[in-house]
């Protein structure tokens, strides 16, 4: 069974979670504080982080940040605003998903579930096995990692399976809707300003990392493998 940390200081808000996680027979832990919430998540083997945004100590934001320093696990956020610029702000940094509260244990279970289901999901069989690369570009399907030269590149789940989905088909034009259905499968709740998000996110990865043009915008499409440091073909 996969392990849940749970970070939120409202008690009203851990209860009804609490109480959803144990319907649906999950293991979990908890924190109140952004603090609490580091020191048992590297203590424990954590496969699941619900974060709530406004944490008194360290804010949610500050708790995703120092976990993606060293750690890849699915982080989903809570918050009490639905501010658009805290929700892209909570993915650029590596979120997976974002809840608003209010919301109803059957839409938070929904949610988990599809991310526990993402994360430990065979690959799609329409993607080849093995390495994908494209100029300076290297992705290895079966470990899932990705590098530029011999620099890795840390990404986070959704990150990786944009990149896959373009690598592996290089001279397709994908839709938001296809990235969606490729990243997020079986999520009918992303918007395209979640996808544009993360979009934005992995090309300043790869930026930094030295390929500036991994991915390139097709205007009333969506998004192509760029030439990745290659000629263009």
């Amino acid at each position: 069974m996969p392990n849940i940390l749970v970070v939120d200081d409202d008690a009203h808000i851990m209860d009804v979670i609490s109480f959803a996680l144990d319907k649906a027979d999950h293991t979990y832990i908890t924190a109140k504080d952004g603090k609490e919430a580091l020191d048992k998540f590297n203590s424990n083997n954590i496969d699941l982080v619900i974060l709530d945004v406004g944490l008194p100590e360290m804010d949610g934001l500050e708790v995703c940040r120092q976990i993606r320093k060293s750690c890849e696990v699915p982080i989903l956020f809570l918050s009490a605003r639905d501010d658009e610029i805290d929700r892209i702000l909570g993915l650029e940094i590596g979120g997976d998903d974002y809840v608003t509260k209010p919301f109803s244990p059957r839409e938070l279970m929904a949610r988990i579930n599809v991310i526990l289901k993402r994360t430990n999901s065979v690959p799609d069989e329409a993607v080849p096995a093995g390495v994908l690369t494209k100029g300076h570009l290297v992705l290895d399907v079966e470990h899932r990692s990705a590098k530029v030269d011999k620099s890795p590149l840390n990404l986070t789940a959704i990150e990786f399976n944009i990149l896959k989905t373009v690598l592996a088909r290089p001279r397709m034009a994908f839709s938001r809707d296809q990235i969606m259905t490729a990243a997020w499968p079986d999520n009918v709740h992303v918007s395209e300003r979640t996808i544009d998000s993360h979009v934005r996110n992995l090309r300043s990865k790869l930026s930094a990392a030295g390929c500036d043009d991994a991915i390139e915008t097709v205007h009333g499409i969506g998004f192509r493998l760029g030439s990745c440091g290659t000629a263009a073909q």
